[in-house]
């Protein structure tokens, strides 16, 4: 895309008068100067083009991306040209603006802008684009880039009273088996590290020592277990899932197994980094 600026329509204009001036009055140094002047804009826009040529993006998001509070986007801008830094940048997203003054050649440059989505479910971030109006502000030209991220939005979380008088403990929830091994403090054992362990269970000693990595196995938890079920909290639909986020958050803090009932579908309790990701995944979708 290639927009003229105030300073190019005042320049384009200059040249096609001086260009008529030229033909009426045929004076050779009026011509000489109007050449000038049509080069000059030809240089303007190639060195315009090899400019934005060459770029590339990366984008990075926040592990957990919540409804309704703002997170940091990610951006590193890259300059693949071997030989040319590229100058005066604006990276565009969604309304904002970053303005990158210089990318050095074959180098790159990073920085952040918030981000906030207003809903939760499964959302694309899309619609890139860097513009400059290097060398002369004659044009504005930009290049739009297709990337397209996907990103699932968790529902926002909004503090609310647990619903359970004791943690773990609620009628009609029924009872639930707990292995003998939990998040207690003693040591029973080190096993191989699988995907979903917390990373405060890693054994590192023991896994410098193998090179390998390897997690703890601790004694059963004296807090037992506690499952949330959505239908038996209070509110509308979405004040709910607003409220078993913010409960899963606070149950993840403190260590505590967590499970969920939705309707007929059940998520037994356990302590995990992917099992968070996995109940707040069901609830940004339901």
């Amino acid at each position: 895309m290639i927009k003229i600026t105030k300073a190019g329509w005042i320049y384009i204009g200059l040249t096609v008068l001086l260009g008529v001036a030229a033909v009426n009055t045929g004076n050779n140094l009026v011509y000489l100067v109007v050449s000038a002047m049509l080069s000059f804009m030809v240089i303007s826009s190639f060195l315009a083009r090899r400019n934005l040529s060459g770029l590339d993006l990366e984008v990075e998001l926040p592990e957990e991306v919540f409804a309704g509070v703002e997170f940091p986007l990610k951006v590193k801008l890259k300059n693949g040209k071997k030989l040319l830094p590229s100058f005066l940048l604006v990276f565009s997203f969604e309304g904002k603006r970053q303005v990158v003054p210089y990318v050095d050649r074959d180098g790159s440059v990073e920085f952040h802008l918030l981000h906030t989505y207003g809903e939760r479910g499964k959302k694309e971030i899309s619609g890139f684009q860097v513009c400059s109006v290097f060398p002369f502000n004659f044009f504005f030209r930009c290049v739009f880039y297709g990337k397209k991220i996907p990103v699932v939005v968790y529902p926002k979380p909004v503090p609310c009273p647990f619903p359970y008088e004791e943690i773990g403990r609620s009628k009609n929830m029924g009872s639930f088996t707990v292995n003998k091994t939990g998040y207690g403090e003693d040591l029973l054992s080190i096993r191989e590290y699988t995907a979903g362990d917390p990373l405060k269970l890693i054994h590192w000693k023991a896994s410098a020592k193998t090179g390998e990595l390897k997690t703890k196995e601790l004694s059963e938890n004296t807090v037992p277990p506690v499952v949330i079920d959505l239908d038996r909290l209070s509110g509308s639909r979405e004040d709910r899932i607003s409220c078993a986020t913010y409960l899963i958050l606070q149950l993840y803090r403190e260590s505590v197994p967590f499970g969920l009932k939705i309707g007929k579908k059940f998520f037994k309790p356990e302590f995990s980094r992917r099992q968070k990701a996995t109940l707040l995944t069901e609830l940004a979708l339901l």
